[in-house]
C-alpha cells in the first residue's frame, strides 16, 4: 500500500515534465506563424508600388481662317473622372495662310504642314506615335468656303486626310467644327487653364475647387467671333444657344453664340466694302480717298476680288463689279469718324430696345462675372500697350492716341511690326469697342472684369485645348500598374505554408489538451480505487 502511494506522484510529475515541452514548442511555432502571416499580409497591402501608365499624347491642328497652328498636348494615361488632365507641350505656326485659301488648288494644302510635323515627330517618342491621336479642326474660314463652294471645301479636307494617312500618327479625321463648338471649346480652355475645374489639394490629389466661379470666354478670330459664359436657372432654356457641358464629373449650363462674318478680317472687308457703296462701278483702277480707319499718310491697294469674293461681302458688290479692278485706300487717321462709321457694321436696331439682345436680333443673357478675351482681342489690346485688366476709359484713351499717330510712327510704337496687322489695329480697336460695349453690353463698371490674355502658364488660350479635353473623354483610360513586394504566386505559397503550420500547431495543442484531460480522468479513477482499498 505504501509502495503504491509513493510511486504514483513520481510517475505523475514525470508525465507533466514530458508533456510540457511539446506544448511550449507548439505554442511558440503557432505564435511565430501568426506573426509571419500578419506581417507579410500588411507588407503586401501597404508596401505596394503604384506604377502610373505613363503619358498619352494628342495633336490638334487649329485650321483658322488666316493661319493653321499645330498644338501638342499630353496627359496622364489614367485620366481623372474620365477627362484627361491635359497640358500643352508645344505649338507650331504653319507657314502661309489658312487652309480655306487653297480652295482652287486643294492638293497644295498639306505641303505647308511639313515643317511643323517634322518638329512634332521629334518631340513625341517613336514608340508612342502610333497610338497618338491627331485631329484637324477647321473653323470659320472653312465654314464660309463650304457655304460658298462645298466641293472645294471637301477637296481641301480630302487632300489633308490623304496626307495624314502617310504619317506615323493615328489620324482621326479633318472636320469643320461649328461656331457653337468653337465657342464651347474656347470656354473650356479658358476655365481649365485658370484652374476653375481642377486644383491640387494638400495631398497632391486633383479635386474640384469649392466656391470657384467659372470665367466667360471672348474669342475674336479672322472670320467669326464667339462669346460663351455660364448662366443661371433664369436663362431661357428653349434657345439653341443654351447648352450643357460635362467635365470632370460636373455639368455646366452655358450660353454660347458664334457670329459668322464678325471676325476681325471679314469685318474689315465689310467695312471697306461699305465705304465703296456707289451707284456705278467704273472699269479699271479706282482710287478712293477715305480709308477712315487706316493711319494718316498710309495707302494700300486691293483688288476688288480681295474685298468682294468673300461670302460676307457678296451682297455689297457694286454694279459693274470686276474682281481684277484695283482700289486704293488712303488713310485719314480720324479716330472719331472711324468710331462712328464702324458702328454701321452692327444691326443694333434689330433688337428693338430689348435688354436681352446683343445685335442682329440675337438673344443674349446679361453678362456677369469675369471674362477672358483672347486671340484678336488680346493682340489688339497689346498693340495699344494694354494687357490684363484695365478700365474702359484707358482703352478709349489708348485707342485715340494710337489712331492719331502717323503711319511712320507705328514701327516705333509696336513691339512687332507687320504692315498687314499694323494698318488695321485702329479699325480693330473701334470694332472691339462696339462689339463689347454696344453689342454684348459691357459697361464702365463691368469692362474691368474682362482680362485680355494670350496664354496661361505657357499654354495658349485657344479652342484647341478645350477640343482636346473633350476628346479625352472618348480615349480609354489606362489602369495603373501595381508592383507588389512579393509576386502573387509566391505570396500565396508563403501564406498557405504558414497557415498550414499554424493549423497543425493548433491541432496538436488541441490533441495534447484532450490527451491531458483523459490522463487526469484516468488518474482520478485510479486514485479513487486506491482510496477504496
Amino acid at each position: 500500500m505504501l509502495t503504491v502511494l509513493t510511486r504514483q506522484p513520481c510517475e505523475h510529475a514525470g508525465f507533466k515534465a514530458l508533456s510540457r515541452t511539446p506544448v511550449v514548442v507548439a505554442l511558440v511555432v503557432l505564435i511565430l506563424s501568426v506573426v509571419v502571416l500578419v506581417a507579410i499580409t500588411l507588407i503586401q497591402i501597404h508596401q505596394k508600388e503604384v506604377l502610373l501608365p505613363g503619358l498619352k499624347y494628342g495633336i490638334v491642328l487649329d485650321a483658322g481662317s488666316s493661319r493653321t497652328t499645330v498644338y501638342v498636348y499630353q496627359w496622364p494615361a489614367e485620366k481623372e473622372n474620365n477627362t484627361g488632365v491635359v497640358t500643352q507641350t508645344s505649338r507650331c505656326s504653319v507657314k502661309g495662310s489658312g487652309i480655306s485659301s487653297y480652295g482652287k488648288n486643294p492638293q497644295d494644302a498639306p505641303k505647308a504642314f511639313e515643317d511643323c510635323m517634322r518638329k512634332v515627330k521629334e518631340q513625341i517618342p517613336a514608340h508612342l506615335q502610333g497610338s497618338t491621336h491627331i485631329y484637324l479642326g477647321a473653323t470659320a474660314g472653312m465654314r464660309l468656303l463650304r457655304l460658298q463652294n462645298e466641293t472645294a471645301a471637301n477637296e481641301v479636307l480630302a487632300s489633308i486626310q490623304n496626307y495624314f494617312k502617310s504619317q506615323p500618327f493615328d489620324f482621326r479625321g479633318a472636320q469643320i467644327i461649328s461656331g457653337q463648338e468653337e465657342g464651347i471649346y474656347g470656354w473650356i480652355t479658358a476655365n481649365y487653364l485658370m484652374g476653375n475645374f481642377l486644383e491640387k489639394d494638400l495631398w497632391h490629389m486633383w479635386v474640384h475647387p469649392n466656391g470657384v466661379e467659372t470665367t466667360g470666354a471672348l474669342d475674336l478670330g479672322g472670320a467669326s467671333t464667339q462669346i460663351s459664359f455660364a448662366v443661371g436657372e433664369k436663362a431661357e432654356l428653349n434657345t439653341s444657344d443654351i447648352i450643357k457641358v460635362s467635365l470632370y464629373g460636373y455639368v455646366y449650363t452655358l450660353y454660347t453664340r458664334s457670329f459668322q462674318c464678325y471676325g476681325r478680317n471679314e469685318a474689315e472687308k465689310r467695312f471697306l466694302a461699305m465705304l465703296l457703296q456707289v451707284p456705278e462701278w467704273g472699269a479699271g483702277s479706282r482710287c478712293f480717298l477715305g480709308g477712315l480707319s487706316y493711319p494718316r499718310n498710309y495707302s494700300t491697294t486691293f483688288t476688288a476680288g480681295h474685298l468682294f469674293d468673300s461670302l460676307c461681302t457678296e451682297e455689297l458688290r457694286p454694279g459693274g463689279y470686276d474682281p481684277d479692278d484695283t482700289i486704293t485706300f488712303e488713310g485719314t487717321g480720324d479716330p472719331l469718324l472711324c468710331r462712328v462709321k464702324v458702328a454701321s457694321l452692327f444691326a443694333f436696331r434689330a433688337c428693338h430696345d430689348r435688354e436681352i439682345c446683343c445685335f442682329d436680333g440675337v438673344y443674349q443673357p446679361e453678362v456677369k462675372g469675369s471674362f477672358v478675351a483672347f486671340a484678336g482681342f488680346f493682340y489688339t489690346a497689346n498693340a495699344l500697350n494694354l494687357s490684363g485688366s484695365f478700365s474702359l476709359n484707358a482703352f478709349n484713351s489708348s485707342t485715340w492716341d494710337f489712331c492719331s499717330q502717323d503711319w511712320s510712327q507705328l514701327p516705333l510704337l509696336l513691339p512687332r511690326f507687320d504692315e498687314v496687322y499694323a494698318r488695321s489695329y485702329c479699325f480693330s480697336a473701334h470694332y472691339i469697342y462696339h462689339l463689347l460695349v454696344s453689342g454684348y453690353k459691357f459697361t464702365e463698371d463691368t469692362w474691368p472684369q474682362i482680362h485680355f490674355k494670350k496664354e496661361v502658364d505657357n499654354s495658349s488660350i485657344a479652342w484647341s485645348l478645350g477640343y482636346m479635353l473633350t476628346l479625352t473623354n472618348q480615349i480609354p483610360a489606362e489602369i495603373p500598374l501595381i508592383r507588389l513586394p512579393m509576386k502573387p504566386p509566391t505570396f500565396m505559397s508563403v501564406l498557405a505554408f504558414f497557415t498550414g503550420v499554424a493549423l497543425l500547431c493548433l491541432g496538436f495543442l488541441v490533441y495534447l489538451y484532450a490527451l491531458s484531460r483523459n490522463q487526469r480522468r484516468s488518474q482520478h479513477a485510479l486514485d479513487h480505487a486506491v482510496d477504496s482499498e
